[in-house]
Parts: C-alpha cells; sequence; structure tokens
C-alpha cells in the first residue's frame, strides 16, 4: 500500500518532494521547469548550454565565428550565461509563486565556475538552489552560499559525499538543501561509477544510500535534510518502504526520464515518439563520452557505431619485436606500425569492408573507419568550442595551454554537436539519446496509452497517486 508523501519546507517554500531532473544540453528548460514548480514541486532549468532566444522568444541558433578553440570556448560562455538567465526568469515567472525554481549544473562543463557566477549574479531571489554532479564539485557550497542560494550535489556513493563535505561542504553547511543520490546503474545521462564498482553488476541501492545518510550524520546533518533518490524511480509505490523509514531520514525523489515525455517538455516529437516504442535493455550503460565517465543512452544506431567503431581496433607497436610481428602500412608518414599476425589479418578484412583509414589512439591502438567517417572525425575535432573542462574526443581542457596533453581519441565523439542536434530536431537514431533504464515503462505504463502524453501538472497528479 502506497503510504503517500508529505510537503517538505524548501527554501522557505512548502513544497512536494518530487525534483525535476535537470537535462543538458536543452531537454530541461523554462517551459518544463516552471510547470513543474507551479505544480508544487522543485523545477530544475538546464543551464547547460541553455538555448538563446530573440526578442520575440523565439530560440536563435547559437553560431560560433571564433577561429580559435579559445575564443570559441569565451563564446559558449557567453551563450551559456545569456541562455541560462533567460531560461530562469521565464521559468520563474511561469511557477507563479508557486514551488521552487533550481538551476542544474554539469560539473566538468568547460567554464562551469563563470556560467555558475554569471547566472546567480543576474537571477536573485529566482533560483532556490544548484544541483550539481558529473565530477566532484568541491567550490559548489562557496559559490552558491555567496549568493545565498541552496545547493544539492549529486553523488553516488557516501564515500564522494564525505570527501566533499569535509574538504568543502562542511564550511557552508547551512546552504545544503539536500543530497542526491543518483544511482550509477539506473539513471540517464552521465553516471558516477568508481572504478571499484562493475558496470554489468547493479547494486541494490538501499544500502547505499542508508550508507549515504550514516555518512551525513557523521557529519553532524540533520536527518531532516533529504537525500534524494535519482535513477530508476517511476512508481512512488515501489518506494513505500523508503518513505517516513527512520533509517533513512527524510528521503525525496527526481525524476529525470519521465518528464521528457509531457507537453511542456522541449524535447521534439520524434524523440517523444521514440520514447514509447522502448523495451527493457535498450538504454545502455556505455563508456564512450568524452568526458570520460559512464553515461546511459537509448542503443540506436549511433551508439551501435561507436562499439563497432570501438571493435575495430587493435594494438601496435612502433617497433620491430621479433618474428611474431608484421608491418602494417596504413598511410601515416613517417610510422611504421607493428602488429601480430592475428591483427594484420584482421586489418586486411576491414580495409576490403571499406574501413581504409587507421586513427591513432592515446592507448596505442589503431581504429579503423571509412574515409567518409575520418573526414567527420577530423572535422568536429577542429571545430571544438571547450564544451567540456577536460574532453578525451578532441583533447580540450580548461587549462592555460588548452590540452589534456593526451592525443585526441577517435573511439569517442563530439557531444556538443550530437546534443544540440537531437535537442533542436536532427535524426534521433543518428544522435546521443540520453534516457533512464526504466524508459521501457513508457510501453507499458497505461498512464501513456493510446499515445497520450500529459501536462506536466498531470504528470505531477499522477505521480502523487504512487502511480
Amino acid at each position: 500500500m502506497f503510504k503517500g508523501l508529505t510537503p517538505i519546507n524548501y527554501n522557505g517554500r512548502e513544497v512536494w518532494p518530487l525534483v525535476e531532473g535537470g537535462k543538458g544540453v536543452a531537454a530541461t528548460n523554462h517551459a518544463s521547469a516552471g510547470a513543474w514548480a507551479a505544480a508544487g514541486g522543485i523545477g530544475t532549468v538546464s543551464a547547460v548550454n541553455a538555448d538563446s532566444y530573440d526578442a520575440e522568444g523565439k530560440i536563435i541558433p547559437q553560431i560560433y565565428r571564433a577561429l580559435t578553440r579559445r575564443e570559441r570556448h569565451e563564446e559558449l560562455v557567453e551563450y551559456a550565461i545569456e541562455g541560462a538567465v533567460t531560461q530562469v526568469k521565464k521559468a520563474f515567472e511561469i511557477a507563479g509563486g508557486k514551488g521552487a525554481v533550481n538551476i542544474n549544473v554539469l560539473w566538468e562543463m568547460g567554464g562551469a565556475q563563470r556560467v555558475l557566477h554569471g547566472v546567480l549574479e543576474r537571477t536573485r531571489g529566482m533560483v532556490a538552489g544548484v544541483t550539481c554532479g558529473a565530477g566532484m564539485p568541491y567550490k559548489l557550497s562557496e559559490i552558491a552560499a555567496s549568493y545565498n542560494v541552496s545547493y544539492l550535489p549529486i553523488v553516488s556513493s557516501g564515500r564522494a559525499f564525505r570527501a566533499l563535505w569535509k574538504r568543502a561542504y562542511s564550511k557552508a553547511a547551512e546552504w545544503l538543501a539536500a543530497v542526491v543520490y543518483e544511482d550509477p546503474w539506473l539513471a540517464g545521462g552521465h553516471n558516477g561509477l568508481s572504478n571499484a564498482e562493475d558496470p554489468l553488476v547493479p547494486q541494490d541501492p538501499y544500502p547505499r544510500v542508508r550508507d549515504l545518510r550514516a555518512t551525513m550524520r557523521e557529519g553532524g546533518i540533520s536527518d531532516d535534510v533529504p537525500i534524494v533518490m535519482a535513477g530508476g524511480v517511476w512508481y512512488l509505490r515501489d518506494w513505500s518502504d523508503w518513505i517516513d523509514n527512520p533509517e533513512l531520514g527524510k528521503i525525496a525523489f527526481q525524476f529525470g526520464t519521465r518528464p521528457l515525455l509531457t507537453q511542456e517538455s522541449p524535447i521534439p516529437e520524434e524523440w517523444k515518439a521514440r520514447l514509447m516504442t522502448l523495451d527493457e535493455g535498450d538504454v545502455l550503460l556505455h563508456r564512450f563520452s568524452p568526458t570520460g565517465f559512464y553515461s546511459s543512452a537509448v542503443r540506436n544506431p549511433f551508439l551501435r557505431n561507436l562499439e563497432a567503431r570501438s571493435d575495430r581496433q587493435i594494438a601496435y607497436s612502433t617497433e620491430h619485436a621479433g618474428d611474431h610481428t608484421f608491418q602494417l602500412d596504413v598511410g601515416v608518414k613517417g610510422k611504421n606500425f607493428w602488429v601480430t599476425r592475428n591483427d594484420l589479418l584482421r586489418a586486411r578484412q576491414w580495409f576490403g569492408e571499406g574501413f581504409t583509414s587507421a586513427l591513432k589512439t592515446p592507448d596505442n591502438t589503431l581504429v579503423f573507419v571509412t574515409e567518409e567517417e575520418k573526414g567527420v572525425i577530423r572535422k568536429d575535432q577542429a571545430d571544438c568550442m571547450g564544451c567540456l573542462s577536460q574532453c578525451q574526443f578532441s583533447s580540450w581542457a580548461d587549462t592555460e595551454t588548452n590540452s589534456t596533453g593526451r592525443l585526441a581519441d577517435p573511439r569517442s565523439f563530439c557531444i556538443q554537436k550530437t546534443l544540440q542536434d537531437i535537442a533542436h530536431g536532427g535524426p534521433v537514431e543518428q544522435n546521443l539519446m540520453f534516457a533512464g533504464h526504466n524508459a521501457y515503462n513508457f510501453k507499458r505504463d497505461p498512464f501513456y496509452s493510446n499515445g497520450f502524453v500529459p501536462t506536466v501538472k498531470q504528470l505531477v497528479d499522477r505521480i502523487l497517486t504512487g502511480d
């Protein structure tokens, strides 16, 4: 039997303990966040490369005119701040004084700290809190507190939170509004799996969240500071044992995938329709993201192509290692590549299938691609605008040299390009389509029968019934 939720006090207001997950790029905007807040919950504007608008409120393309990466990066930061400020103001207006509006920032986003400062400075009194994950955002508390704004770090273990608390957050404890526990095996987007955890062996979230609460208690944090359960949340009735559980303290819930399919959701209709077709297992936990993190997305042709590209990979040496190695000519001037006999045969097979170009990776391997694919990869790398603090695909880094010091990795892809494309009407099968692992419920849940797409208010009301 579903116990039902009770409101919580957040930022001086009584709100439902329901948080809209912030999805960038442009998959969570003012319309969805404002409507979620108007329904009494905590809406979230994505401040990750937010859309720009003209005087009439229409989306305008973000065109990068600069010739260098550094200059394009400055354009990106300016776009990000201007877009997010507009989004927050629109969301705040739609909310009409109800609920609360948060912003979400990817800590590994290029210029993340500058964007946070720029947005919070110009939206004083509108933003209730900042959710932030994908990395270890030590400075989040300091930045949020300087604007009298709450912060909600996103973590996937008690160990991660302990490090954040001891190093920084304990110094701004009064502004800690909640801790978001994001299940690294079930959440959509970038996931917080550590090197000690097996991506193929999901762990029960209950003991992990219980450990997180114990860590918070060690720091003297009240049980009234909620842990927000994120990832794998669909029906609240499945979480009845978590509600009012003294072992866990106050629990709230974050919904990232379900709000994608609402009337206010800004994603294109083709994307919404594709969500209704997914079966269990169609979302893949993979490691192709240029951030280096695991992430979860629909296993469409775009993702399958990355899998196949990585499979067309062989190890090489630049020195002859005796009778067991053979020279492979891949047309790279001044380079001799020595490979095993089996890899030589595999390379010849791929050449016969049209994969006639070999690109070096940072791990002393060669990846075989078509000439067309090679051209796209090289162009995307050259067009980099520094959307990440460190990018494996282009080797960009937010440093004085603007480089990671490692070879650009052709096994990855330009995440800015594909997320912008799918969010603005590009083909859903040829772009990265983030989704949580329970997205198959769109097809099974009777709430969405006959192609029904709810308003945000209808969705929130439905969630509150336990369904």
